[in-house]
């Protein structure tokens, strides 16, 4: 005859929380194992891609484990993958630059108005002293 098992915890439904395994102990009677959820681990902030070099954990596990082994060592690490954070860096670069090549191109601007002013001022005296 088949042995039938029981849920030793908490409520009697198959939920995924509640997932059992069917284990036979070395005394051969049959027993209910608890299995835990499997972990998803961490994802990009920016893309969604799964990063590498943390581990996939429960976030209750994560408590327990040191901090070299919940991030890497870098600007944003844990939270962007790097081909993120390169595009962020460069995407900063270009802006900055951007705003510098503005700044120049008004300065040159207004160097080239004041020239012309000044232009304009002596062709002005000099018609009135021919009068």
């Amino acid at each position: 005859m088949v042995q039938r098992l029981t849920y030793s915890r908490r409520h009697s439904y198959n939920t995924k929380s509640n997932a059992i395994r069917e284990v036979k102990t070395p005394g051969g009677k049959l027993v209910a194992q608890y299995v835990s959820k499997r972990a998803n681990g961490p994802k990009c902030g920016g893309c969604g891609k799964r990063l590498q070099g943390i581990a996939a954990l429960r976030p209750k596990q994560y408590r327990a484990v040191t901090k070299r082994q919940r991030t890497v060592s870098r600007a944003y690490g844990g939270s962007e993958c790097a081909s993120c954070v390169r595009e962020r860096i460069v995407r900063a670069f270009l802006v900055e630059e951007q705003r510098i090549v503005k700044q120049v191109l008004k300065a040159r601007e207004q160097s080239n108005k004041a020239k012309k002013s000044k232009k304009s001022k002596k062709g002005k005296k000099g018609k009135k002293g021919r009068k």
